[in-house]
């Protein structure tokens, strides 16, 4: 047993670390992981009634959390510009500089992509694993690509009325698929060939030409990957492309899901592999496209934040 002596200059040794704890009290929580925004066709990233609006309800409902919007452009004018005629690879390289020289990303962070949002983020994913990307949120987002707009979205609908006539004629011409946003994913199940060999973005993070490992290894690297469907959307067509599904190649009207898709059943992207897993998780709605109450998103979205 030690002596009294040798117990008071032990207690003598620690006093300096125990009063530098008692000054710093209790610890406090650590703070959530930060999350990456990016919005969807013909919106912005600080629009105060989407955007903006979603941004501040994440702040309200975890104190402390780093949440980055994404601007892509110089102003909000030319980042709702740039959803519809910036060449997509180019902007997700954008983005992944971005996230790469943020020092508040780089332990890692959850991302949320709204609409045409959620298939970008999911290449940011794919092509750019540093920092890491810990959970992707899909909210209406369509991976596999649309056959069509059936309405389009508020003030822009005039601009959405030229690009579907746009499409129809010529999605796949080499100037219209470095131009045109929306032709980027444009996927036509009735002409496969023509959009496995002329889509330069979608038919390449699908794995459409051949499998990228590396795509599959970073995209198998999430804990989860979220998909909000929206049950009443009037706006993506099909509606099964927001949980992976498409179309039955060689036809426009019947669709199947996801895990009867030659991108599941041959894992080419590592999806069927993420299934069993449980890293995919299948969320839907009865609202029209984006229309999520706050009471819904506190309740299915926030605990993937958490």
């Amino acid at each position: 047993m030690a002596s009294p002596g040798c117990l008071w200059l032990w207690a003598v040794a620690l006093l300096p670390a125990l009063c530098a704890a008692w000054a710093r009290g209790p610890r406090s929580a650590p703070a959530p992981l930060p999350l990456v925004i990016w919005h969807g066709m013909g919106d912005s990233c600080c629009n105060p009634i989407s955007m903006g609006a979603v941004k501040k309800m994440v702040e309200k409902k975890m104190p402390g959390i780093y949440v980055l919007s994404l601007k892509i452009g110089k102003t909000l004018l030319e980042d709702m510009e740039n959803s519809f005629f910036l060449n997509v690879n180019t902007q997700v390289s954008s983005v992944c500089q971005t996230l790469a020289n943020d020092p508040k990303l780089q332990e890692g962070y959850n991302a949320m992509g709204f609409s045409q949002g959620g298939q970008f983020l999911r290449a940011v994913a794919q092509r750019c694993p540093s920092p890491p990307m810990v959970n992707l949120i899909s909210v209406g987002g369509q991976h596999q690509g649309v056959f069509g707009f059936p309405r389009c979205p508020g003030e822009s609908s005039h601009v959405c009325d030229w690009i579907r006539k746009t499409l129809n004629v010529g999605a796949y011409s080499k100037v219209i698929q470095e131009r045109l946003v929306q032709a980027e994913y444009w996927h036509d199940p009735i002409k496969e060939d023509e959009y496995r060999n002329h889509s330069i973005f979608l038919a390449d993070i699908n794995q459409e030409r051949g499998v990228n490992e590396t795509y599959k290894k970073n995209l198998m690297a999430l804990k989860k990957f979220v998909m909000v469907k929206f049950l009443n959307d009037s706006i993506v067509d099909p509606v099964d492309s927001e949980w992976f599904g498409f179309y039955r190649s060689g036809q426009d009207k019947e669709t199947i899901p996801l895990q009867k898709t030659t991108l599941y059943t041959e894992d080419c992207l590592g999806l069927q592999e993420m299934d069993k897993a449980g890293k995919l998780v299948f969320l839907a709605t009865k609202g029209d496209h984006l229309q999520l109450s706050e009471e819904w998103f506190d309740a299915h979205i926030i605990p993937f934040l958490k």
